[in-house]
C-alpha cells in the first residue's frame, strides 16, 4: 500500500490535480442529482461564473464542462517563466563568447606589436638568424 502512496506523491503535480479534479466533479455530479430544483440552477450560475472569471484571468485550464459541472485544472503554463529560466543561461552563453572573442583579439594585438617591432627596426637578417636573439625576444615577450 505504501508502494502506491510514494507513486502518488512523486507524480507529477498537474497530473495529480486533474485527478483530484475529475474526482470532485464526478462527486459533486452525483450529489448534484439530489438536490431541489433551486439550488441546482443556483450552484450551475455560480460555476459558470466561477469558470468565465477564471478563464478571464487566464488562470485555469477546463479539462471537462458536464451537466453537473466542470473540471478545472491549476494554472495555464506561459511562456514568462521558461524564458526567465532561459534567461541566465543565455546571458552566460553571450558572456562567455564574448570573452572568448576579447582574448583572441588581444593575443592578435600582441602579435602584430611583436611582429611590427621586428620589422620596424633596423637588424641585419643575419641577427633573425642568431639563436641568442630569439631568446632575447622570448624573454621581451609580456
Amino acid at each position: 500500500m505504501n508502494k502506491f502512496r510514494n507513486n502518488a506523491a512523486m507524480a507529477d503535480p498537474a497530473l495529480v490535480e486533474a485527478r483530484l479534479g475529475t474526482r470532485l466533479a464526478g462527486a459533486l455530479s452525483l450529489a448534484s442529482q439530489t438536490l431541489p430544483p433551486g439550488v441546482d440552477e443556483r450552484l450551475r450560475v455560480a460555476r459558470e461564473q466561477a469558470v468565465a472569471r477564471a478563464l478571464a484571468r487566464q488562470e485555469v485550464a477546463v479539462v471537462g464542462v458536464g451537466a453537473g459541472g466542470a473540471a478545472l485544472l491549476g494554472r495555464m503554463a506561459s511562456w514568462w517563466p521558461r524564458l526567465g529560466a532561459m534567461l541566465p543561461v543565455l546571458v552566460l552563453a553571450f558572456g562567455g563568447l564574448t570573452l572568448a572573442d576579447l582574448k583572441e583579439r588581444e593575443n592578435v594585438s600582441v602579435a602584430v606589436e611583436i611582429d611590427t617591432a621586428l620589422l620596424a627596426d633596423d637588424l641585419p637578417p643575419e641577427a633573425y638568424a642568431d639563436p641568442g636573439f630569439v631568446a632575447f625576444l622570448k624573454l621581451r615577450q609580456p
